[in-house]
């Protein structure tokens, strides 16, 4: 592989609604619906641990803090709600990480923002 292959493309804007691309690998395309985040959900996780600081055993129910936070495995890349569509199957709706892109210091600032203006309604593009 080329240096050019391995390098990390950034991403500074957001994939249309509505528009097809075709996977990394191209086993099959893909139809965004939107952008979306992917949260890591604290009661999944199994019992006895109770906390991401793993600094003791708990019963779950003395979990603390948040109960969905922000992934950190896909928290620099983007993430979009997609329909798979695959020839000859019916299409599938999911949650598609592209990890081989990464989001702008602005962009990833928009996207897992937790200041109060990302919560204003005219902030819906970055």
């Amino acid at each position: 592989m080329t240096s050019a292959a391995l390098e990390r493309h950034n991403v500074d804007s957001l994939l249309e609604h509505g528009s097809i691309y075709p996977s990394e690998g191209g086993q099959y395309s893909f139809r965004v619906i939107g952008p979306c985040c992917r949260l890591f959900d604290r009661e999944e996780l199994p019992w006895p641990c109770s906390r991401l600081a793993w600094r003791s055993k708990e019963p779950s129910w003395r979990r603390i803090g948040c109960r969905f936070v922000a992934d950190i495995a896909s928290r620099r890349c983007p993430s979009y709600a997609v329909e798979i569509l695959q020839p000859g199957t019916k299409p599938t709706k999911t949650v598609l990480t592209l990890f081989s892109r990464r989001l702008t210091a602005e962009v990833q600032e928009w996207w897992y923002s937790k200041l109060p203006r990302s919560k204003e309604a005219s902030n819906y593009l970055p």
